[in-house]
């Protein structure tokens, strides 16, 4: 009697009878490559930091909202994360890649939408709704193709108050002037607005926590910047209402100082 081959596995009626004859076509150690060149890798490198970044900026103001995190905390670390984001997004290469946020969340299967509120705002909660004493920012370092502020602006300067708030209030009347001279100038791309617009912002929140005149225009047009590309400019029609609307804002943050 012929002996048979014992099987060194249960055979069922659908059992698979591995054969010698297949091989596998993928070395297993050889490394994968998910990107052909140093500029591929680089720009994924960049999207996942984007992912990041957004996931991380949830989190964050969920922590916020249940007073998880302490306020300085909370702003240092919100802002960070938003130069961040801005900061990846100003290289061309990544900006086309990721497209918009929106369409980025849809590609990613990301539900973030406390994250995405404060990437379109821009700043952070404690910054845009109440005074803060965090030290300037450093969108001032990326005014250096800003000329100073104009012997005759249309709007003259605050004179020093004799109160503890007299140089917060010298330099929210300054970064008005600032931004007023800019758009008169017609220095209307976004990397240029937006950085004095956020010092403007966070200047005035230094100084009160009152709800002015015009103050929820400006925060408008801060959203209005951050959903531009870095090289897109403002009309010449959105330009004359930003002037408008700053003006009306000025004139509502120094009539705060006087009540």
């Amino acid at each position: 009697m012929q002996s048979q081959k014992q099987l060194a596995y249960a055979p069922t009626p659908y059992s698979y009878t591995p054969s010698n004859n297949l091989r596998a076509t993928i070395n297993e150690d050889e490394e994968v490559r998910l990107a052909e060149n140093a500029a591929e890798r680089d720009l994924y490198e960049s999207l996942a930091e984007l992912y990041s970044i957004i996931v991380t900026l949830d989190a964050l103001e969920k922590a916020y909202l249940r007073d998880s995190i302490k306020e300085i905390e909370y702003t240092e670390t919100c802002d960070r994360l938003l130069r961040q984001y801005r900061n990846t997004l100003a290289d061309e290469s990544v900006e086309a890649a990721f497209g918009d946020l929106e369409g980025f969340k849809r590609e990613w299967d990301l539900e973030v939408p406390r994250a995405t509120e404060r990437l379109k705002i821009g700043l952070p909660a404690t910054i845009s709704s109440q005074p803060t004493h965090l030290p300037p920012s450093r969108a001032s370092s990326q005014r250096t193709n800003l000329p100073p502020p104009s012997n005759n602006p249309p709007y003259t300067p605050l004179p020093p108050a004799s109160t503890p708030n007299a140089s917060h209030i010298v330099a929210a009347s300054e970064n008005f002037i600032t931004l007023f001279d800019a758009v008169k100038m017609a220095m209307l791309s976004k990397d240029t607005l937006h950085p004095i617009l956020v010092e403007v912002i966070q200047s005035v929140n230094r100084v009160t926590d009152r709800d002015f005149e015009s103050k929820g225009k400006i925060v408008q047009w801060l959203i209005t910047l951050n959903q531009m590309r870095a090289a897109e400019e403002l009309s010449a029609e959105q330009a004359r209402e930003l002037s408008f609307d700053l003006g009306q804002a000025y004139d509502g943050f120094k009539k705060t100082l006087s009540d």
